[in-house]
């Protein structure tokens, strides 16, 4: 049997200690700031998260793109000759194409490598939920599964990601095209703070709003508690668009409604932050079945 290499993308927002601790690689996105563009890395080599937020908070928008055909025309065949089959872990395909060129690369230079595999997924998310894909087929990897058997494994998990994450307003996602225009409408009442999930599609989709920051913090834990299961197993992942304070203020409260729970307090990373927008707050655990909801 070949071993496993997982890979991921700057979408997953996976920080260099939960990519070590998983063995976990990414292939880097780009971001336009300031007319520059820069590999999105999600070590923040090109700039500093506050860089980056504040430049969003003064009205500039910082533009995305995909991850190269080229970055994948590199990795794919080194993998390969190194003896991998290779897992790739994509954003899901309503925010980003990264998925479909991965498949067109993948298809192109399999038939040089005769026995070998490249299974590209739509993890069906973003940000942390797909990190928490990639984190799962690395743990199925690290009890001597194949490839084929963790992508027939991971495909019915990715339904099971929960999402919930709050944000000032629609602005930045709305303009990115990253949530559903139809429900962009309540997002910039007086205090009025959306609560935002990916349905069982991948879209994001704006699924009901909440008076004031606060409540809105309050309901992103109240809606975790309902929805997640065996949380003794499992770790919630908290992110956060350069407001830790408040980030930290949900870890606790998360700890107080489902003490039996990990948990894990890390950056949006510079893609899914340049469309979510500063001072978001997010959290991801795998809980009941992600049906799809309208607005």
């Amino acid at each position: 049997m070949r071993p496993v290499k997982i890979v991921t993308d700057s979408c997953s927002d996976l920080a260099k200690d939960l990519r070590e601790k998983f063995d976990i690689d990414y292939l880097p996105m780009n971001t336009v700031m300031h007319g520059k563009e820069q590999p999105a890395s999600l070590d923040w080599e090109s700039y500093s998260p506050s860089e980056l937020y504040d430049t969003i908070r003064g009205g500039e928008r910082v533009t995305t793109t995909q991850v190269p055909a080229a970055a994948f025309e590199e990795a794919f065949p080194q993998y390969l000759q190194d003896g991998f089959d290779v897992i790739y872990i994509a954003c899901s395909g309503k925010c980003s194409g990264s998925v479909n060129t991965a498949q067109m690369v993948a298809d192109s230079i399999l038939p040089s490598f005769p026995g070998a595999t490249i299974a590209c997924i739509d993890s069906l998310n973003a940000s942390l939920g797909e990190g928490l894909v990639a984190i799962k087929a690395a743990q199925l990897r690290d009890e001597g599964l194949d490839a084929a058997t963790i992508t027939e494994t991971l495909l019915p998990l990715r339904n099971t990601v929960n999402m919930f994450v709050t944000v000032h307003n629609l602005n930045a996602l709305k303009a990115a095209g990253r949530v559903k225009a139809s429900s962009a409408f309540f997002g910039n009442l007086l205090g009025v703070k959306p609560i935002i999930i990916s349905d069982v599609n991948g879209d994001n989709v704006a699924y009901k709003k909440v008076k004031g920051r606060y409540n809105s913090i309050v309901e992103l834990v109240n809606l975790m508690a309902d929805a997640i299961i065996e949380p003794e197993k499992q770790c919630i992942y908290i992110g956060h668009s350069d407001c830790l304070e408040e980030a930290k203020e949900l870890e606790a409260l998360l700890k107080e409604r489902i003490p039996e729970a990990d948990t894990y307090v890390g950056y949006i990373g510079p893609i899914i932050g340049a469309s979510i927008g500063a001072d978001a707050l997010a959290i991801f655990a795998f809980g009941e079945h992600v049906e799809r909801f309208s607005v």
